[in-house]
């Protein structure tokens, strides 16, 4: 990568950072099994209304083993405004009975073990260590930051785990934990999905894919 274009891309960090200083994570949770839940649910979902479904599910079911044991059709039903609720009430009950049976009920702490619980990818065991065990392993890569990277020109890449690999080289060590919220907030405020607003967008003049009739 040429000097030049290390430089646009720390510039574009610095203002985003100046621009979302309290930006974080938006899901409810009290435990980090409970935020391993929220975050299952949070695929193709929005944290509102994960935070609307989760009270209801973790006063019937607050732990792993509580989980493990719970009917999968009650807990369809309590996940069903979610979407994909099938899939996620499979992946939870899953993912708990292998907590409970595997882990001695505890949430494990290293990306190797998460990655091995039903419905557990990159993103979800990022965020998770991150949040809830201040184990920074990587970046966590959702829809607002995959896009994101392709307009900032981060990266050209299409899977979540190779944008995450650009992203870890560009970005200092230091940043890896928040980074992603900032860009979410980016996203959700700003560069959204649709209707980018680049005339109110702070890194404009740094973008390659900024709308120049309005610079």
């Amino acid at each position: 990568m040429k000097e030049s274009e290390k430089r646009r891309m720390d510039k574009i960090v610095e203002i985003l950072e100046k621009t979302y200083p309290d930006a974080h994570i938006a899901l409810d949770f009290k435990t980090p099994f409970q935020l391993l839940v929220s975050v299952i649910l949070s695929a193709q979902c929005t944290d509102v209304r994960v935070n609307l479904v989760t009270p209801r599910l973790f006063e019937r079911f607050p732990d792993a083993k509580n989980m493990a044991e719970a009917p999968v059709e009650e807990l369809e039903d309590l996940v069903r405004s979610t979407g994909f609720f099938r899939n996620k009430a499979k992946n939870i009950k899953a993912a708990s009975r292998m907590i409970t049976d595997q882990f001695g009920g505890e949430l494990p702490c290293t990306m190797k073990e998460m990655l091995k619980l039903p419905g557990v990818a990159r993103k979800t065991a990022n965020i998770v260590l991150t949040q809830a065990f201040g184990v920074v392993e990587g970046i966590a890569v959702d829809t607002h930051v995959k896009r994101l990277s392709s307009r900032l020109g981060f990266s050209t890449e299409k899977t979540p785990e190779k944008i995450e690999k650009d992203l870890m080289e560009l970005i200092p060590f230091e940043k890896w934990g928040k980074i992603s919220y900032i860009l979410i907030e980016h996203g959700r405020k700003v560069c959204n999905a649709r209707r980018p607003m680049c005339g109110e967008c702070r890194v404009r003049e740094y973008c390659p894919s900024a709308d120049e009739s309005l610079g």
